[in-house]
């Protein structure tokens, strides 16, 4: 009884190392390859993508095996979406950092801003997927990606304000909210 417990400890910590190392390798920038650049987010897609709502919805329309199948096929795609605004959180803190020795303090507030929510949302993306791989595992667990969604909306502004302040004379948008 005992060696069976502490097979099924060993078994789950090592489940949850897994998964910690390809969340931290989903989100990390690759040096070099020249992923500097933001990708864009059908922000609308991927709030649909998350929405209880919708799935609710599509639990009481669809027979429990689509579902099951159908909720996979969103989880995935809300995954690369985590993926995508972890990448683009990565890519303005490092904007952010470059910005924080600016001689202009509202440059360097906006850019000390901008890096504390960077960071944020990148540990939220990190959870998010997390959570997006348990529930790929059983398609009933629950889902929470409005953090994702916020802390997208917040850093953009922020990224935003930095970029006017930066240059005023050049347009800057990161997302389509």
């Amino acid at each position: 009884m005992t060696l069976a417990i502490t097979l099924i400890i060993f078994a789950a910590l090592a489940l949850a190392t897994i998964l910690g190392v390809t969340v931290s390798r989903g989100l990390r920038l690759s040096e070099g390859s020249g992923e500097t650049r933001i990708q864009p987010v059908d922000v609308e897609a991927f709030r649909n993508l998350v929405n209880p709502t919708e799935d609710e919805h599509l639990r009481r329309r669809l027979p429990a095996a689509d579902f099951r199948h159908v909720r996979r096929v969103r989880l995935r795609a809300a995954a690369a979406y985590v993926r995508v605004v972890g990448r683009n959180a990565a890519i303005l803190v490092t904007i952010g950092q470059s910005a924080m020795s600016s001689s202009n303090a509202q440059t360097a507030e906006a850019a000390h801003r901008l890096v504390e929510q960077g960071l944020l949302l990148r540990r939220n993306a990190a959870m998010a997927l997390f959570r997006i791989y348990i529930a790929l595992a059983w398609p009933d667990a629950g889902l929470a990606a409005q953090p994702i969604l916020d802390g997208y909306r917040d850093l953009s502004g922020t990224a935003m304000l930095l970029g006017r302040l930066q240059n005023p004379a050049q347009p800057v948008r990161i997302s389509s909210y």
